[in-house]
C-alpha cells in the first residue's frame, strides 16, 4: 500500500545526542524533505517527482553548510539517471545506470520507506539490485549494490544492507510509515510527529 500522506518530523540521534531534525512531507505524486543540523549550520533538501507507481521521475536537491552551497537537478529516463551538479568552482554532469526496479535513494528517510513499498506492492519480500544513491554532501548520485530484506513475517522489520559493513534495521508500523531505523555506527531515527494530509 501507499505510505500515508503527509508531513513526517523525524529525529535523529548519535550515541543519544540529536544531530539532526528531518521534515518530509508526502503527496501524490511528490516528496519534498529538509534535513537541518540543530544549530541550522547543514541544510539537506530535496524535492522529487514520482510516478504512479512511486519511482522517481526527477528529483532536485540543494546542500548548505555555512556560505557554501551546491544545488542538482536528476531526471530518470529509461534506464538512466542524468544530471548535473553545480557548486562555485563549476557545473559537473553526471549519468548513473539505473537498477532494474529504478530505485534512487536521495537519503532521505522518505526514501528508505518508498523503496520497501514498492519492493512489498511488487509482493517480495527482498530486494537485491542496484540503487542509485545521492550524497548529502557532495549531491553526486553513484550505483550501489543494495539488499532490502523483510526480517518478519508481516514485513514490519527490514534490513537494509549497503555498502561492505553497513547496515540498518529498519521498523514500519501498520500503515507503512519508517517509525524507526537504526545504523551500525549508534545512529538512531525516529519518528517523532505525524501530520496526516488535509483530505481534498
Amino acid at each position: 500500500m501507499p505510505i500515508p500522506q503527509g508531513t513526517y518530523r523525524y529525529e535523529i540521534r548519535h550515541a543519544g545526542a540529536l544531530a539532526a531534525v528531518e521534515e518530509d512531507f508526502v503527496a501524490d505524486g511528490a516528496i519534498r524533505g529538509v534535513r537541518s543540523s540543530p544549530e541550522g549550520g547543514n541544510l539537506h533538501t530535496v524535492e522529487g517527482e514520482l510516478m504512479a507507481d512511486g519511482a522517481f521521475v526527477r528529483v532536485a536537491l540543494r546542500y548548505r553548510r555555512g556560505m557554501f552551497k551546491r544545488d542538482a537537478v536528476y531526471v530518470a529516463v529509461e534506464e538512466t539517471l542524468r544530471g548535473s551538479v553545480s557548486a562555485m568552482a563549476g557545473r559537473n554532469e553526471v549519468l548513473v545506470k539505473l537498477g532494474r526496479f529504478r530505485e534512487i535513494d536521495a537519503d532521505l528517510v522518505v526514501c528508505r520507506a518508498l523503496i520497501i513499498d514498492r519492493t512489498r506492492m511488487r509482493g517480495q519480500r527482498r530486494l537485491i539490485g542496484r540503487v542509485a544513491v545521492i550524497d548529502p554532501n557532495t549531491l553526486v548520485a553513484a550505483a550501489f549494490k543494495q539488499t532490502y530484506s523483510q526480517q518478519d513475517e508481516v514485513g514490519l522489520r527490514w534490513r537494509r544492507a549497503a555498502r561492505m559493513g553497513e547496515s540498518d534495521e529498519i521498523e514500519l508500523d501498520a500503515e507503512g510509515r519508517i517509525v524507526r531505523m537504526r545504523d551500525g555506527w549508534s545512529v538512531e531515527t525516529r519518528l517523532a510527529a505525524f501530520t496526516p494530509a488535509a483530505p481534498e
